[in-house]
């Protein structure tokens, strides 16, 4: 028979994939958001962003009881602390995910052709978000290195989507403001999948006891 600690632990697996698909629809809808402009859809992302935080915090005070009640050891400890870290990241994902649908409200969808990258990045950082968290679930070293390496694929379609932006605006095919706020949704998408990488690092955090801390950044 488990244990109360088992049980709690379990409790956390479960609830952090809870938390990660509503990272996930946040992304998505935040994304559905910015190709149609409407208003309705960026609701929905404030929405998912505040179901978010109330999760974040919930999952905070689990982790504290498990820390301060259950005194976990060795690798417990590190799978709790690890989790700990994880959803301050997946909290800022929430956030990041309504600041793009905060910028889809003031972009003009009679002036603006959204870019077919920026679907392709937002495809990306929700396989990444998922991957990561299923490494932790699943204690699986490979998975949440494969998390950190794909986030190159993501800074390379932000250099791309930074250079399309440069010339559209200098050669007055697009109006510059509309080319700043498409950049800063890509930004917001490009923070996203770093939030990722840190997950994953926190993951392999748990099941190594070394944490790399952030050496995939240059």
């Amino acid at each position: 028979m488990a244990t109360r600690f088992q049980r709690q632990l379990n409790e956390l697996h479960v609830n952090l994939i809870t938390l990660g698909s509503l990272c996930e629809k946040a992304i998505t809808l935040s994304a559905k958001a910015i190709q149609s402009q409407e208003e309705e859809l960026a609701k929905q992302v404030f929405e998912t962003d505040r179901d978010i935080e109330k999760k974040e915090r919930e999952l905070e005070t689990l982790c504290m009881h498990l820390l301060l009640h259950q005194q976990p050891v060795a690798g417990d400890l590190r799978e709790i602390s690890a989790a700990l870290r994880m959803l301050s990241d997946m909290e800022r994902i929430g956030d990041q995910a309504a600041d793009i649908a905060d910028l889809s409200l003031f972009i003009d969808k009679s002036k603006v052709q959204i870019p077919d990258i920026i679907g392709r990045m937002v495809d990306a950082t929700v396989e990444m978000v998922t991957k990561s968290i299923d490494a932790f679930v699943k204690s699986d070293l490979d998975l949440c290195r494969k998390v950190i390496n794909d986030d190159d694929r993501v800074d390379e379609a932000f250099n791309e989507v930074k250079e399309m932006l440069a010339d559209m605006i200098y050669s007055q095919n697009m109006d510059a403001k509309a080319g700043l706020d498409l950049l800063m949704t890509a930004k917001y998408i490009e923070r996203i999948g770093d939030h990722a990488v840190n997950i994953a690092e926190w993951v392999e955090y748990s099941i190594t006891g070394i944490h790399r801390n952030n050496e995939h950044q240059k």
